[in-house]
C-alpha cells in the first residue's frame, strides 16, 4: 500500500468516525493504533503509545492548567467583569462608544484568559444586555462580541499557541510575541469599522444619554477605573516578570494564577463556589488538552513511521508542481472547512503530522505559520453553518437574538478577519517584528 493511499485511508477514516460524535482524542488515537496494527502486525500497536511518553519531557505543558486557572478565576469571580463597567462609563459619551468599549473588553479578556470561551461568556451575559438596553443595533453588537471573543486564542497567554508550540517544537514566547501585533491589528480594524458605521448611521450606536452620564460622579468613574485596572495589573506583572527573565514560563504561569486569586480576594469575591467552579473548569479543560496531545503523538508516530510526509511533499512539490504559496493557501482553506466541524485544537492535531513538516520543507517560518493557523481558526469559529462561536452565542444570547440574527451579524466581521489574514500573508513582519526585536535585544 502506497503512502498516498495510507494517507487517504487514515484521514478519511478519521473524518468518518468524527461524524459519529465520539471524543476527538479517542478517534485520533484509535486510528493511529489501528493503522499500526494493520500495517505492521501484532505488537506494533504499542508504538504509538510509547511515543506518548514524550509528553513527560514537555515541561512547558505545566503552564496550561495555571493559565487556564488564572482566566477562569478572573471570570468566575467577576473581577474581569469590572473591565466592562470601566469601559461602559469611560467610552459611553462617544457615539458607538459602548461597542468600542466592548471591543476593548474583548482584547483585555483575551489577554487575561487565553481562551475564547471566557470572552464570549462575559460579552454575551454582561455587555450584550447593556448594549441592547441602550438601543444599539442587535446584529452589529452580536457580531462584535462573537468576533472579539475569538481574539482569546491569539493574544498572549494564548493556550492554543502553547499547544502549537509543543507540537511544532517552537518557542512559546516567540509565538506569544508574534500574536500581539496581529491581535491588536484585528481589534483596531473591528473598532474602525464600528466607529465608521456608527458615524454614518448614528441610530446603530447612540451615545450614552446625558442624564445617565451626569448621574455618574467623577469619584465613581475613578473607582471603576481602579477596579478595571486590577485584572490588567495581574497580566502586566506576570508578563513583565517573564519578559525580563526574572521568572521562567512555568513560574510566570504560577505567578499569574496566584495573582488572579489574590485579585479576587482583594475584591471580596473569593468564595468557596468560585474556587470550586474555577477548579472544575480548569481540570476539565486541562484534561482535554492533555488527551488531545497524547492522541496527536499516537497518530503522528505512525504517520511519520510510514514516511508518508515525504511522499505528500513529493506529490505536491514535484508531481503537481504547486508553488509554495499555493500550498500554504490550500492549507489555510482546509482549516476553514474543518472549522465547520471541529475546534482549533482538534484541527491542529489532525493536520499537524502533515502540515508542520511540509511548512518547514517549503522554507516558511513556523512562527509565522502558527499565527496564520490561529487567525484562520478565528475565522472558522464564526463561519456558518457550524462555527463554534455561533452556537455558543446562541446558547448565551437573550431571547430577542435569533439564530438568523447571529448568522447575519457575523458577515462583515468575516470579511474583516479575512482581510487581516491577507495583510499577514503579504507582510509577515507584522507578526515577526516583535519576536525578532526581542531576540535582537537579548
Amino acid at each position: 500500500m502506497s503512502p498516498e493511499t495510507i494517507t487517504i485511508f487514515m484521514f478519511v477514516t478519521m473524518m468518518v468516525l468524527l461524524m459519529t460524535g465520539q471524543r476527538v482524542f479517542g478517534i485520533i488515537g484509535f486510528v493511529g493504533a489501528a493503522a499500526a496494527l494493520l500495517l505492521w502486525g501484532q505488537g506494533s500497536f504499542e508504538m504509538p503509545f510509547n511515543a506518548s511518553f514524550q509528553v513527560l519531557n514537555w515541561y512547558p505543558l505545566i503552564t496550561a492548567p495555571f493559565f487556564i486557572f488564572m482566566g477562569f478565576m478572573l471570570a468566575d469571580s467577576g473581577v474581569a467583569g469590572n473591565l466592562y463597567r470601566m469601559f461602559h462609563v469611560w467610552f459611553g459619551p462617544v457615539r458607538g462608544g459602548l461597542a468600542l468599549g466592548t471591543i476593548g473588553l474583548m482584547v483585555m479578556i483575551a489577554a487575561l484568559n487565553g481562551l475564547s470561551v471566557a470572552g464570549m461568556a462575559i460579552g454575551a451575559t454582561i455587555a450584550l444586555p447593556q448594549l441592547l438596553r441602550h438601543g444599539y443595533d442587535k446584529r452589529m453588537v452580536t457580531g462584535v462580541i462573537q468576533a472579539g471573543s475569538s481574539l482569546g486564542i491569539l493574544i498572549p497567554p494564548s493556550v492554543v499557541l502553547v499547544l502549537y508550540a509543543m507540537i511544532a517544537r517552537q518557542p512559546v514566547l516567540q509565538l506569544w510575541l508574534a500574536g500581539i501585533m496581529p491581535g491588536l491589528l484585528m481589534a483596531a480594524i473591528f473598532a474602525l469599522y464600528v466607529y465608521i458605521r456608527c458615524r454614518i448611521n448614528p441610530e446603530m450606536g447612540p451615545a450614552l444619554p446625558e442624564d445617565e452620564r451626569r448621574s455618574i460622579t467623577r469619584a465613581e468613574k475613578f473607582k471603576l477605573l481602579r477596579e478595571g485596572i486590577l485584572p490588567l495589573l495581574v497580566f502586566a506583572i506576570m508578563m513583565g516578570l517573564f519578559l525580563t527573565g526574572v521568572t521562567s514560563l512555568v513560574e510566570s504561569s504560577v505567578v499569574g494564577a496566584a495573582l488572579a486569586t489574590i485579585a479576587a480576594a482583594i475584591e471580596g469575591k473569593l468564595t468557596f463556589k468560585v474556587i470550586e467552579d474555577t477548579t472544575r473548569n480548569t481540570l476539565a479543560i486541562s484534561c482535554m488538552f492533555l488527551w488531545i496531545i497524547l492522541a496527536a503523538l499516537c497518530f503522528s508516530s505512525v504517520y511519520d513511521g510510514l514516511g508518508a510526509v515525504r511522499a505528500i511533499e513529493t506529490l505536491l512539490l514535484n508531481t503537481w508542481d504547486l508553488s509554495p504559496y499555493a500550498i500554504l493557501i490550500a492549507m489555510l482553506l482546509s482549516f476553514l472547512v474543518m472549522g465547520a466541524f471541529l475546534d482549533d485544537t482538534a484541527m491542529l492535531v489532525i493536520v499537524a503530522p502533515l502540515y508542520i513538516p511540509l511548512v518547514g520543507q517549503l522554507d516558511f517560518n513556523l512562527i509565522w505559520f502558527g499565527i496564520l493557523y490561529t487567525l484562520t481558526c478565528q475565522v472558522a469559529y464564526i463561519t456558518p453553518p457550524f462555527g463554534y462561536n455561533l452556537f455558543l452565542m446562541r446558547a448565551l444570547a437573550p431571547p430577542e437574538i435569533s439564530l438568523g440574527d447571529i448568522y447575519r451579524s457575523i458577515v462583515p466581521f468575516f470579511f474583516l478577519m479575512v482581510f487581516t489574514i491577507i495583510i499577514i500573508l503579504i507582510f509577515p513582519q507584522v507578526a515577526l517584528w516583535l519576536p525578532d526585536l526581542y531576540m535582537a535585544a537579548r
